[in-house]
């Protein structure tokens, strides 16, 4: 796809010769000669890929212009684009505050073609890299929609500065289709769906799934009750159609949409207690026969106000409470723990405390899962809730399985608390019951990429004033230097058991190793140490230098002398894009991780796999998933279906479990 730049500059020359140089490297140029008919042009047709814009024009110059580009894009709710800012001017003061007001690099005037293109690449490829890891961890890869968490971030910025009608969208009746048409169609179902919903939905409005066949909806200034009839309406005849044209015209499963919506602001601007009350009005849909909508309204209020007045904190405590605490492990049913460990994962993460699960796996001895099985598994949960704290909440998952959430507990304990439970079940001296388990952490899983974790840089330079001068002005910055006179020794340094740099100042010109070639032997480099950013240092002003450097995989280039302000910006600029990009890809293989944890699980939970030590065809796993569904989130099942059927996960016979 061609990447669009637009160039903002009074000099006619200038644009000519940035849109020659980028044109014929295949890029769409578009050229401006003010901000303000730039502004003008973004606000109709859309944003480009980069901006590169001149600091100095008549009338706007570019710290005004880029001011109001970003009023724009906050009013649009647009991410921001990145913009270059081009300038003749060689005073520093100039290059710290525009990096003060996040421009993403500057370029000198007259442009050098390849520093331009290697400087608007390496943007580009930064930016690109972001959004796709940013998609990646929020879209819904089936419909194209805002999955569940990314769907709750979008549409609270649209209840708290828009109006609308936020919505609940559920499709009826849709898990017959895929019992009957199979998963596929069931697909062509969902992805038909999302785009009928796309298209009857006013401009700006913005859609989630947040389940198998549940979505959620912000339909931007639709504001009357007609409107939502037709908007009901609508989805359910074009639904009809397609489900029609996908089946054929016999086609007999009651198949159609239900709507429950809350108008916005009417009702307030939370989005959590919004969306609570659009599912009630979808609840009464559906208790009332499908197919329809319904809107939360005044006596929908008055209703749930009357039952507010005869309550206050102290009976609804007494009504929610436990009459006595006793001095056990609370054991809870699945549907009510599912609340609580999401409640004290986010509680745990947010406080950067620690604690830890536990699966209990019960076996009898001689493969016999009969009552007296079932009994010493019963007198098993009775151990675990009296041998664990108050604090500590446990479920049965199955008839042989105990999920265990130990809270405020070290990681060298884990062991110890596990092992003990299965020491006083073995001091019963109940025989017939085999006992395993597994364990996993949770502490401060973030910590690596942490933004306020302390930061580290190595600077190299063989002048030890160089060494000094950036020593003082990073640490008075806050940031953690190591300073080192060669390359040779930089490369001992990584090499050995040191902490890892979040950023390499580099001289260029050093004795022995000189910063290009060190740079390429730390690429060469078969570890972590070959992906630290590196930066180099020079007082050389030719563009040779600054295009080998570039080429060589250099972020950027930093002067000498050292500006301190320039110097600060710049590595502090550089740690931080570095870390959010960390963060971003850690998201999306935590995600695929989990996935696959929980599909090695359900793996062993199936008939055909569980004690069964020959291999499982993909057929038969997909057939077992299907018969399982009611067991799981459908949503689950089918992207473990589909994950499967795309070889997205490793093959039973290869997984560890």
């Amino acid at each position: 796809m061609t990447r669009w730049i637009i160039v903002v500059d009074d000099d006619t020359a200038n644009l000519k010769m940035a849109g020659h140089i980028l044109s014929k490297n295949n890029y769409r140029v578009t050229a401006f000669k003010s901000g303000q008919s730039f502004l003008d042009y973004v606000d109709d047709n859309g944003m480009p890929d980069l901006v590169l814009l001149d600091i100095k024009m008549p009338g706007m110059d570019g710290f005004e212009t880029l001011d109001l580009l970003r009023e724009l894009e906050t009013r649009k709710g647009l991410m921001k684009t990145p913009v270059i800012f081009l300038t003749a001017d060689e005073e520093t003061d100039t290059e710290t505050r525009g990096f003060e007001v996040g421009v993403s690099d500057y370029i000198r005037k007259p442009f050098n073609p390849d520093v331009l293109l290697k400087r608007i690449n390496n943007i580009m490829s930064n930016s690109q890299e972001m959004q796709s890891l940013k998609n990646e961890a929020s879209i819904d890869k089936l419909t194209g929609f805002f999955n569940k968490a990314a769907a709750a971030v979008e549409l609270s910025k649209k209840c708290s500065d828009s109006v609308g009608c936020l919505m609940m969208v559920d499709l009826d009746s849709f898990k017959l289709v895929n019992d009957i048409y199979g998963h596929a169609t069931g697909d062509k179902v969902l992805i038909g769906f999302a785009e009928i919903i796309k298209d009857t939905v006013p401009a700006g409005s913005k859609c989630g799934r947040v389940g198998g066949d549940e979505f959620t909806v912000f339909a931007h200034g639709m504001t009357s009750d007609y409107a939502v009839r037709d908007f009901t309406i609508t989805l359910n005849e074009r639904l009809v159609a397609l489900a029609k044209d996908l089946m054929g015209e016999d086609m007999t499963i009651p198949l159609g949409a239900s709507v429950g919506g809350v108008f916005v602001p009417r009702f307030g601007n939370d989005y959590n207690s919004l969306i609570k009350l659009a599912d009630k009005s979808l609840y009464n849909v559906k208790k009332n026969g499908k197919h329809g909508y319904d809107l939360f309204d005044e006596d929908h209020q008055e209703s749930e106000d009357e039952e507010d007045k005869t309550h206050d904190i102290a009976a609804i405590s007494e009504i929610l409470g436990e009459r006595s605490i006793q001095n056990v492990a609370l054991q809870l049913d699945r549907e009510a723990f599912s609340h609580v460990y999401r409640y004290v994962i986010r509680y745990l993460l947010r406080n950067h405390l620690t604690g830890c699960k536990v699966l209990y796996t019960l076996k009898p001895d001689d493969d016999n899962y009969d009552a007296r099985f079932l009994d010493n598994a019963d007198e098993f949960g009775n151990v675990i809730r009296e041998s664990l704290r108050k604090s500590d909440i446990f479920m049965r998952n199955r008839k042989n399985e105990y999920f265990v959430f130990l809270t405020d507990i070290r990681q060298d304990s884990v062991d110890k608390v596990a092992g003990h439970i299965i020491e006083t079940w073995e001091k019963k001296e109940r025989e017939g019951l085999i006992v395993s388990y597994q364990s996993e952490f949770v502490g401060d899983t973030y910590d690596p990429y942490r933004s306020d974790k302390e930061k580290r840089v190595l600077v190299v330079d063989d002048d030890m004033i160089n060494l000094q001068v950036a020593g003082k002005i990073l640490s008075n910055g806050g940031i953690h230097v190591t300073a080192l006179k060669s390359g040779e020794a930089l490369l001992e340094y990584l090499d050995g058991d040191n902490k890892m740099p979040d950023l390499i100042l580099l001289d260029v010109k050093m004795p022995g190793l000189n910063g290009y070639e060190t740079l390429k032997k730390l690429r060469c480099k078969d570890s972590v140490v070959s992906r630290v950013p590196v930066v180099f240092l020079t007082a050389d002003e030719s563009s040779g230098a600054e295009k080998e450097g570039l080429s060589l995989g250099a972020m950027d280039f930093i002067r000498k002398p050292f500006v301190p302000e320039v110097l600060l910006l710049r590595v502090n600029h550089i740690i931080e894009l570095v870390t959010l990009q960390k963060q971003l890809s850690y998201e999306v293989d935590q995600k695929t991780k989990d996935y696959r944890d929980i599909f090695i699980h359900m793996l062993e939970t199936l008939p055909s796999v569980a004690g069964n030590d020959k291999p499982v065809t993909k057929a038969k796993i997909i057939e077992e998933l299907k018969n399982g569904s009611g067991r799981y989130d459908p949503q689950l099942i089918d992207t473990m279906i589909k994950m499967i059927e795309e070889d997205n996960f490793n093959k039973p016979e290869e997984t560890d479990g």
